[in-house]
């Protein structure tokens, strides 16, 4: 049963906000998200945006299986004319699981497939593809890497919460080695070969990936790093500067975007007793490594360091921003504003609208910062059925350029075409933020290490027996 979202109309969703003092602007005028939006040199044809969805569903080496190709079918004919295509590790080392995709040689072939078969899916679907733009998220998991951590620096609250050895538990502790300056600095020539290969392939735009702690944004955060790459903000964004610049400058043709976190908060966790809810993990002020966050109040964000960077990166060239916020697996009610957690996480210790206005209140503090540049919005899949006319909103308004769909293209891939021809979505396969996806993702007690991850209630035809074996450990 529904612990929060027991709205019928947009009436008690308002009426709600209200209740909670929260800014949730809703408009029954969709118009806005159909206008065309000017992407750097591209034009997109609406204003919706299929976010970076990993589906974990990859062969070992890296090469997209049919799964994958399943997915990006849907996306291309689901209407959407920016499709943000999921993270590709930029090595083999810095790939998350052992079925994250990879950019290599080796995968030129199926990522041009997977791209391909999204833009024909696209043209059979809508009649033409000119006004479609695809990416590719360029990534290195860092402390999430697989089969090892691979941290940047050490986090007093992270580490006793990051598994240095699955087989005995053991957890990160300080003789943990960390990356060091000269493996930082290599790997700006293996983003700049990633981003060839993409090019190469013909995906419009490549994403450096600075958000959920992963590599690039643990470093952002990374203040007690000696050397060139922590300390000061110059030091933090050193790593990421260089891959900007020398993508720019070695493929020139290359639209450069970046998806970052711009508000961290820390680890939360299972209370020992009483309360479900998450409780944050006990940690000491100042907060040693937590980008746009107050160093003396984890509740509270400080958008001054976010703002400054990604104003530097659209003056290196940047010419696309998607905001995002906090960690998928030590804060997920920040990333994903959910109703009923996975089941190794917590229940949400704030009502889930509190997040979806957090989203919506950052994203357009970003947005005002940088008005001639677009910004895509997160955190609408957790509306259901009015996330329209809360992104139409936000588009009227000049909170966000373009409205970005994550979760919910599991469910529902083909929204924008269900919005365009019937004005709604359909009630019958909303997302329902239960969290059967993550909990997918969290399961890894197969021959591969790691199961596919979908939407199980409604799409049984791929993901129906892969739930079914997920539950039996």
């Amino acid at each position: 049963m529904a612990r929060f979202f027991k709205f019928h109309s947009t009436a008690d969703l308002a009426a709600e906000a209200r209740r909670l003092n929260i800014s949730l602007p809703l408009s029954e005028d969709l118009a806005p998200l159909f206008r065309p939006v000017h992407v750097g040199p591209f034009t997109a044809g609406n204003s919706l945006c299929v976010q970076p969805m990993e589906g974990c569903d990859c062969k070992i080496d890296g090469n997209p299986d049919e799964l994958t190709f399943r997915r990006y079918q849907r996306f291309g004919a689901g209407g959407a004319k920016l499709i943000w295509a999921e993270a590709a590790a930029v090595v083999p080392e810095g790939r998350a699981t052992p079925r994250q995709l990879l950019v290599a040689e080796h995968t030129r072939a199926g990522l041009r497939t997977m791209l391909q078969i999204c833009r024909d899916a696209h043209r059979s679907a809508i009649g033409n593809d000119d006004d479609l733009i695809i990416g590719l998220q360029l990534t290195h998991s860092g402390r999430y890497s697989h089969p090892r951590p691979l941290i940047a620096v050490h986090d007093p609250i992270l580490d006793p919460r990051t598994i240095a050895d699955k087989k005995t538990g053991r957890t990160v502790d300080a003789t943990y080695p960390t990356l060091t300056d000269d493996d930082l600095k290599r790997l700006v020539d293996r983003y700049v070969d990633a981003a060839k290969i993409a090019h190469e392939v013909g995906y419009q735009f490549v994403d450096i990936k600075q958000c959920h702690r992963y590599l690039l944004n643990e470093l952002l955060a990374a203040r007690n790093r000696p050397g060139p790459y922590g300390g000061s903000l110059e030091n933090r964004t050193r790593l990421p500067r260089d891959i900007v610049q020398a993508i720019r400058s070695e493929v020139p043709g290359l639209m450069v975007a970046s998806r970052i976190g711009i508000y961290d908060s820390i680890p939360y966790r299972k209370p020992g007793s009483g309360s479900s809810d998450g409780e944050p993990c006990p940690h000491e002020t100042p907060l040693a490594c937590a980008w746009g966050t107050s160093p003396t109040d984890h509740r509270i964000p400080d958008l001054t360091e976010p703002i400054a960077w990604i104003r530097e990166m659209v003056a290196l060239g940047v010419s696309l921003i998607n905001t995002s916020m906090g960690n998928p697996y030590s804060c997920p009610h920040i990333v994903r504003p959910f109703e009923t957690p996975p089941p190794d996480g917590y229940e949400t210790p704030e009502h889930p609208l509190v997040g979806v206005d957090r989203h919506f209140g950052l994203t357009e503090a970003v947005q005002r910062a940088i008005p001639n540049v677009p910004v895509i919005g997160s955190g609408y899949s957790y509306l259901h059925e009015f996330l329209p006319q809360a992104g139409a909103a936000n588009l009227q308004e000049g909170r966000c350029t373009i409205v970005g769909v994550g979760r919910a293209t599991l469910s529902q891939p083909d929204f924008v075409r269900q919005l365009q021809e019937t004005g709604k979505l359909d009630r019958k396969r909303i997302c329902r933020t239960f969290s059967y996806c993550t909990a997918l993702m969290r399961s890894k007690h197969n021959e591969l290490g790691q199961f596919a991850t979908g939407c199980p209630p409604f799409d049984k035809e791929a993901y129906g027996q892969l739930w079914e074996d997920a539950k039996r450990k």
